[in-house]
């Protein structure tokens, strides 16, 4: 395997990487930046766990080459740590919407591109959005209201 650098911006920080030009951008992440947020669940784009927004587009970064994100602006799920927390984080936790949390970085950043695109989803446009996003807990209603929570807390703020 021939190495590469790759320079793109993760989380507001430039960052370059030294690795195989067709390693998945999540390897890249987790292993070369050591960003754990994004979670490996099937590989194949098919669970959302590895969601990062790109961009402003969520995408799943499993199946996509490091070398497709040169000199993008990418977003991990760590983007959204901050002080206060992002009206996520908050609603999240106060609708009790993990269980596990092992789907739920890759669904929090779904719902950032879609409120950043969309400030007034409505619940359906909440429903299309996570279409890419499997949650085998079953707290699928639980992170609905909290994203609608998130919306609400967005708009009260003027974000």
């Amino acid at each position: 395997m021939t190495e590469k650098s790759v320079t793109f911006r993760v989380n507001g920080e430039d960052r370059a990487v030294r690795t195989g030009a067709d390693i998945p951008l999540l390897y890249a992440l987790r292993e070369e930046l050591d960003l754990k947020g994004a979670r490996f669940g099937c590989g194949d784009a098919a669970c959302g766990a590895c969601t990062v927004i790109v961009d402003g587009v969520a995408v799943t970064s499993c199946d996509l080459p490091v070398s497709a994100v040169a000199g993008k602006s990418i977003e991990t799920v760590e983007s959204l740590d901050t002080d206060p927390p992002h009206p996520l984080i908050d609603a999240a936790i106060d609708q009790q919407a993990a269980q596990c949390g092992y789907c739920l970085p890759g669904i929090l950043m779904a719902a950032k591109a879609l409120l950043e695109q969309n400030k007034q989803p409505d619940r359906a446009d909440i429903i299309a959005a996570l279409d890419g996003n499997l949650c085998r807990c079953g707290t699928h209603t639980r992170i609905l209201r909290a994203i609608e929570q998130a919306a609400g807390m967005m708009a009260e703020a003027g974000e």
